[in-house]
């Protein structure tokens, strides 16, 4: 997925709010911009970090920044939590992912469960459809010596909401997919941070158990784009 062109470079003042994040650009100009995540962000928000945040020419806009990435030690990791239903659409539109190959339609934001949208139907005749839920994968530990994303950064009811509706869809005869997308290439492994939200490993524990798969993939991330690159080996 291309990023809107060209990104700002600049250095992280604060996360002043959950979605507000004051920076300075490289021409001195201090702005603040939008942030479209609602994680702890956990590591990737201490003042002075390096940050790339696109610009909306939008005049209605309250805010025409938005923060996109931020530097975690040698690599990139895409914060924006509006990009990976994109990013992950594209990649089974290419045939990126072997197992979500053989379907011919593929529709995003379809309602289902109780009040919900999945994030991609697709669908094939002859085939049960499939659900995909797609959850932003930014947070690793450890430092440098660390290869190990983890989900989630913060407490997330609504995701466990989704696994419990995921199951339903399984139930219902059709197949559900958890999508979890790394958008940094520094991992080689992920598993789930149940010390941070122990009822969603809970939940996804029994979600694995009735039937619902758990995929997912690591990103190549630049200032010009995001594209899935290859999976990662889950440790659940």
């Amino acid at each position: 997925m291309q990023l809107p062109s060209p990104l700002l470079r600049g250095t992280l003042v604060r996360r002043s709010k959950r979605f507000l994040a004051d920076a300075t650009l490289e021409n001195g100009e201090e702005i603040t911009a939008h942030i479209a995540n609602s994680g702890s962000m956990l590591g990737l928000n201490e003042p002075g970090m390096e940050v790339w945040l696109s610009e909306s020419d939008n005049p209605k806009r309250k805010l025409k920044y938005s923060w996109e990435l931020v530097r975690d030690g040698d690599g990139l990791v895409g914060i924006n939590t509006m990009r990976p239903n994109k990013i992950v659409a594209e990649a089974i539109t290419a045939g990126k992912i072997g197992e979500l190959t053989g379907y011919s339609g593929l529709r995003p934001e379809v309602r289902y469960g109780k009040n919900s949208r999945i994030d991609i139907l697709l669908t094939e005749d002859g085939r049960p459809n499939c659900y995909v839920e797609i959850k932003s994968v930014t947070l690793k530990r450890g430092g440098k010596d660390s290869d190990r994303a983890e989900f989630p950064d913060s407490i997330t009811a609504r995701g466990t909401k989704h696994l419990g509706e995921l199951c339903d869809m399984v139930a219902a005869g059709s197949r559900a997919v958890m999508f979890y997308l790394v958008q940094r290439e520094d991992c080689k492994i992920f598993s789930i941070a149940s010390d941070i939200d122990t009822a969603y490993a809970d939940a996804l524990a029994t979600a694995i158990k009735q039937g619902v798969e758990v995929i997912c993939y690591a990103c190549r991330v630049t200032p010009g784009e995001i594209v899935i690159d290859h999976p990662l080996l889950t440790k659940l």
